[in-house]
């Protein structure tokens, strides 16, 4: 170990919530290090949305491909590599990750390649590529979430996988169980069925993610089972039997199911353990989170989390976010963490998303809720383009016409929510919505319609009957 060296700030951890903090806090000119025991990029470059993400846009094209005949044009016989799909979302996920040490150096900051450990509530030792002992002002802890594993199926990563390990497969299993049905294991699902996988979802609750409410569920429930995959719910998995030639899983009070592979997505669980926290007086739940105020600041002044260890909402955008946060109010500034309007999106084909309220939940929270709810099928643009399928909806408080909530399912909708998103994080009412005028033939048609039909003022839709 060398001499203490000091930092207006030390951010450990480089995910989208990390690296997005170090750079906010170098842009005014504080001396920043950024700490990082693995990759920079964290888990959404490395081991999540990007990768997953790339190998969706390669089944994406095999499937505009294959309904080539509907558009008039003629191919031969398609066919497919999955293990250069692999090598290339490998190259993608490389080449990124080279420009974000990039952009990290271009700012000015310190990367060190270690693991960070408190000894202090200002103080930290990094052991690894470099190995150092850190002061600094303020701390950002940024490190992260990992998958859940469960005991009644332990992963092998070779037949049972879960959402790391599964990416670097290069074969593709005849047969897939994937045991859970949340966003996570409705996406790998939803790749694997199109690329011509087998793909069984085995789902403990009622319905597949039902997080996002009955209408999101119910559409996505029928368009799998359109593409063959098949849906599960109340189903728990007691245990399981690795064979020689694929695996079995024993299924309470159903018998049994043998797959070639399984992949187990249950959820994420954050990482805060070895990291010194009691030398620092940082405090965790039993679940290993750490609490933080709207300013993402821990119980101890001067250190702040954010992203997945918060225990918040684990997204990268939110990370990303909250680093801005804790960021500026690390480096003198006031700011407040809000998660009114946060979309999310779950990259399925068809893809959904959604932001603010579900109807259920702005109900529940005493709203005179509404919905105005418009189809794609009755969209030019989607009908030009053969993209049909999913509907955009809105959730408005019938009394004050505030926009609560909206939910789309459909081609491109994971760029859609961004337009509802914009509204409800500045509060707009519906007629303000109502009142933009969108271009033709667009898909961002369908928020003008929804809009409408919330109002009760439908255009190119039939007007409800009125009893």
């Amino acid at each position: 170990m060398t001499d203490k060296e000091y930092y207006d700030l030390i951010v450990i951890g480089a995910g989208p919530g990390g690296y997005v903090a170090a750079i906010k806090a170098a842009q005014v000119g504080k001396k920043v290090a950024l700490i990082e025991k693995e990759n920079l990029g964290g888990t959404c470059l490395n081991v999540g949305c990007i990768p997953t993400k790339t190998l969706i846009a390669h089944a994406e094209v095999l499937e505009k491909i294959l309904h080539a005949a509907d558009f008039g044009i003629t191919t031969g016989a398609i066919t497919f590599d999955y293990g250069k799909m692999k090598e290339r979302k490998d190259g993608v996920v490389s080449k990124i990750r080279k420009s974000l040490e990039g952009l990290i150096q271009a700012n000015g900051i310190t990367i060190l390649r270690g693991a960070a450990q408190f000894t202090g509530p200002k103080e930290l030792k990094v052991k690894g590529i470099d190995n150092r002992i850190l002061q600094g002002e303020s701390i950002i802890i940024a490190t992260g979430s990992e998958p859940v594993d469960i005991a009644a199926i332990p992963c092998d990563h070779r037949k049972i996988f879960n959402s790391t390990s599964i990416l670097e497969m290069r074969e593709l299993p005849k047969t897939l169980a994937v045991v859970g049905g949340g966003y996570i294991g409705c996406e790998f699902a939803s790749l694997y069925a199109e690329l011509g996988v087998k793909v069984v979802i085995l789902e403990a609750l009622p319905t597949i993610v039902a997080a996002q409410g009955a209408a999101i569920s119910q559409v996505l429930t029928a368009a799998f089972k359109k593409k063959g995959i098949d849906v599960r719910t109340g189903v728990s998995v007691e245990g399981v039997d690795v064979q020689t030639k694929g695996v079995t899983l024993r299924l309470k009070d159903q018998g049994v199911l043998e797959v070639d592979a399984v992949l187990v997505a249950v959820g994420r669980k954050v990482v805060s353990q070895g990291l010194g926290l009691e030398h620092a007086g940082v405090l965790t739940t039993d679940r290993g989170v750490i609490e933080v105020n709207e300013k993402m600041e821990t119980a101890v002044p001067g250190i702040y989390a954010i992203g997945d260890v918060t225990g918040k909402v684990m997204l990268a955008h939110v990370a990303s976010h909250q680093g801005i946060i804790a960021a500026v109010n690390a480096t003198g500034g006031e700011a407040i963490m809000h998660y009114e309007a946060v979309p999310s999106v779950i990259f399925t084909l068809p893809e959904i998303a959604m932001v603010g309220l579900t109807l259920e939940q702005a109900q529940e929270k005493g709203y005179s809720a509404v919905t105005g709810k418009f189809p794609f099928q009755a969209l030019g643009k989607a009908v030009a383009t053969q993209e049909t399928e999913g509907f955009a909806q809105i959730v408005i408080d019938k009394k004050t016409g505030q926009i609560l909530g909206a939910q789309v399912v459909g081609h491109d909708a994971a760029s859609l929510i961004a337009e509802p998103t914009l509204a409800i994080a500045n509060e707009l009412t519906i007629d303000c919505l109502a009142e933009t005028v969108h271009a033709h033939p667009t898909l961002p048609e369908a928020w003008l319609e929804a809009a409408l039909l919330a109002m009760d003022t439908p255009i190119h839709f039939p007007p409800k009957i009125k009893k």
